[in-house]
């Protein structure tokens, strides 16, 4: 689900989950620290609390034993209030009782009682308004407050009872008293030892707390490595990962591996760039592709010129010596075959041995070398069309009715009867082009169409205008078809592959000249042997409101 967030959301998902780690341990942290301020504040309160309540008790005791030691010397003083003790049943010595000094030390030893519990008190006060307050089994403080209250009633009652003073002179019984001071030191008592219990209340509380402090700390440790091995990982599949693979296929691409390709599956910002490198490269891949392509043509284009060019200044050379003979053979035979239909007859009739045959076959032998003579000539002439450099005239010619003359033409001689030419032409076609030349280039392609057909076979001629900057002029057979190396040799000179066998081989050589000298170019396609061809011209067309000084031609 996350593989396909954007990088920013993967991003936040890890700085979450990074925070998280943060306030796992910074919380368990926190508790720990606060746990332990709360034991070792408890422990002080407690600590500070524990002596007064011990000095309490202690004053009690001894206002408790000063009690018991006063019934001793009353019982000395008066004997019939009291059972004789012990040591005076064997005669022993009765100590002095002054009265007042006892009724005196008493409410001394009470009063340091009431301080001591005031002292107490004011503890347990400052500790229950502290602001920082403990909230825990030690800062109850409820007990404390009803033994106090009880100690504040009986040390009340005591006071009245203290003020009597005929408890002193024995004249009334002290058992209340006592009973009360009993109660007293038992109440008193009972502070530090509730105090004590409540420590080790607290020990036991302090190691339960110390063990789950333990448990969340490992717990929070665990959780945090977990998370944070968690984080890494992702970091790793949603940034690193995807780097390094965009890091190797650049590095492959720029060492020249074009066919190498990004794959990424993040579906982010990173997928996407990879998706740009590779949309890169295949377009460069493409570019280089159609670049070697050119240099390849344009590598053929400048050796067939070479050709071209050779072939030009050997029929220059050739042609011109050739042509005088040819002319001499030819006018000779046509001589010789004249005279042998004026001679024969006379010289016939005086020699019997000369017969009719052997005239036929003389006639026949004058006629083959005059064809021949014409066609080397014809020949010649072909090689002649290399030798003419420089520019043509050329002007704005209707190419439309130039390809309609020629096809009237060819449709009318005999071997191409049965066999059909259709020409369509959706627009007006005007360019710059020498006519003549143009319509040896359409009576070439056309005659080869239709020499490579069978009976019924088909030739279509199709003009058209792209961009108002070029015509198309495109002829197209179901005849033979050619194979891919006809198609490599096809516009070389003497290069031919005639099914009848005929052909000098220089056609499509003159047609391609003509064509490059027009600044056009000449296509050759074929699906192969028995597909038919398609031969695709373009040529630049008129630019309309140019200025204009030849004339419309139609060949």
């Amino acid at each position: 689900m996350f593989t396909r967030r954007p990088i920013r959301d993967k991003m936040l998902i890890g700085a979450g989950l990074l925070t998280a780690i943060v306030l796992g341990l910074a919380a368990t942290a926190v508790w720990c620290s606060y746990s332990y301020r709360g034991l070792a504040r408890s422990v002080s309160v407690r600590a500070n609390e524990l002596p007064l309540a011990i000095d309490f008790s202690l004053a009690v005791t001894d206002l408790r034993h000063m009690l018991g030691q006063s019934r001793e010397i009353n019982h000395d003083a008066f004997p019939q209030s009291f059972n004789p003790s012990p040591e005076r049943k064997e005669g022993g010595p009765i100590p002095d009782f002054d009265p007042s000094m006892q009724r005196e030390e008493f409410a001394a030893r009470l009063m340091q009682v009431e301080q001591s519990l005031k002292l107490y008190k004011d503890q347990l006060t400052q500790q229950r308004e502290s602001n920082d307050a403990l909230v825990n089994d030690m800062s109850d403080y409820s007990y404390e407050r009803d033994t106090i209250k009880e100690i504040d009633d009986l040390i009340a009652k005591i006071q009245t009872d203290a003020n009597d003073g005929d408890w002193v002179l024995g004249l009334i019984d002290k058992t209340a008293l006592k009973r009360d001071l009993d109660s007293l030191h038992t109440l008193a008592m009972q502070l530090p030892s509730n105090l004590i219990q409540r420590m080790q209340q607290l020990k036991d509380e302090a190691h339960n707390q110390y063990r789950a402090g333990i448990v969340i700390s490992v717990t929070a440790t665990l959780v945090g490595v977990t998370s944070l091995g968690v984080f890494m990982w992702l970091c790793w599949v949603w940034i690193f990962y995807p780097l390094r693979v965009l890091m190797q296929g650049s590095r492959l691409v720029a060492n020249g591996n074009f066919s190498h390709r990004i794959h990424l599956n993040t579906h982010d910002e990173m997928s996407v760039l990879a998706d740009a490198m590779n949309a890169m490269t295949q377009r460069f891949e493409e570019i280089r592709r159609n670049l070697d392509g050119q240099v390849q043509e344009r590598t053929k284009q400048v050796v067939r010129s070479e050709q071209l060019a050779s072939v030009g200044f050997l029929a220059a050379g050739v042609a011109h010596e050739i042509n005088n003979p040819l002319a001499s053979i030819a006018f000779c035979a046509e001589s010789l075959q004249s005279r042998l239909a004026e001679a024969l007859p006379a010289e016939g009739a005086d020699k019997a041995s000369c017969s009719v045959d052997d005239v036929e076959l003389l006639r026949n032998y004058l006629g083959m070398i005059q064809d021949e003579a014409f066609r080397c000539k014809e020949i010649t002439e072909r090689l002649l069309d290399y030798s003419r450099l420089g520019d043509v005239e050329k002007v704005d010619t209707d190419l439309g009715d130039l390809v309609r003359n020629v096809i009237d033409m060819v449709s009318h001689l005999g071997k191409y009867r049965e066999k059909k030419v259709h020409f369509h032409s959706r627009d007006a076609a005007i360019a710059p082009v020498n006519p003549q030349e143009m319509k040896q280039v359409m009576l070439n392609l056309i005659t080869n169409a239709l020499d490579s057909l069978d009976p019924g076979g088909e030739v279509n001629v199709e003009l058209a205008s792209l961009d108002d900057d070029q015509i198309v002029v495109t002829v197209r057979d179901n005849g033979c078809g050619m194979t891919e190396e006809v198609k490599k040799h096809l516009f070389e000179p003497f290069f031919t592959r005639r099914r009848n066998g005929q052909g000098t081989g220089l056609g499509l050589s003159i047609t391609y000249r003509i064509i490059a000298d027009h600044g056009g170019q000449i296509d050759a396609h074929s699906e192969g042997p028995g597909c038919g061809s398609e031969f695709r011209i373009t040529l630049p067309a008129s630019i309309p409101g140019k200025e204009q000084h030849h004339r419309y031609q139609a060949a």
